[in-house]
């Protein structure tokens, strides 16, 4: 069993990212099992998380772009966790997997760097400052040195409405955060 003296914030800073290898295009199914799995036999103290890497794209289909999301490595899943006995057992017999990266039976951690260049590792995300109705310039983008009033602010998804004045018109346009600085 895992050792419940640690708290679980301890036991995530020793968890290691390994690659487990699954049937193709069956990946978001063995992630949700994982998952499923995990909660059920209380393992969240071994298995901190489940990720399939994904990388977006623009398809354009008759004359029409639309930006879509395909599977960094299909094939392959990658699990932040700290392997014992019954952690492995656990994520080598969900349907689906067909065992973990490595030599034999042995999964082989990834490097810090490694999982830093597949996109994985979570950045900081910069705090920012902006409120409703708080002047703004915008900086890049096609309405660069435009100044404007913020309308909504979207934390999720880091974007925001803003009300720009374009031929004596105030027009609504929707910024990164990135896109704008406070007048």
């Amino acid at each position: 069993m895992t050792d419940r003296t640690e708290s679980r914030e301890e036991r995530a800073k020793k968890a290691k990212w390994y690659v487990v290898h699954t049937y193709s295009g069956h990946e978001n199914k063995v992630k949700a099992n994982l998952e499923k799995m995990v909660e059920n036999r209380g393992m969240i103290d071994d298995i901190f998380e489940i990720v399939v890497p994904t990388e977006e794209y623009v398809d354009s289909k008759s004359g029409k772009k639309t930006i879509k999301e395909r599977k960094k490595f299909p094939g392959y899943v990658l699990v932040k966790m700290i392997v014992n006995d019954e952690s492995w057992y656990l994520v080598r017999n969900t349907r689906g997997v067909t065992g973990f990266v490595g030599p034999g039976s042995k999964p082989v951690p990834l490097m810090d760097q490694e999982v830093k260049a597949l996109g994985v590792l979570e950045t900081a995300l910069p705090a920012v400052d902006f409120k409703e109705n708080d002047s703004v310039r915008v900086i890049s983008g096609p309405f660069e040195n435009f100044m404007g009033t913020i309308n909504s602010i979207n934390m999720e998804k880091r974007k925001v409405k803003v009300y720009v004045s374009m031929f004596g018109r105030e027009t609504l346009v929707e910024l990164d955060f990135d896109q704008i600085e406070k007048a």
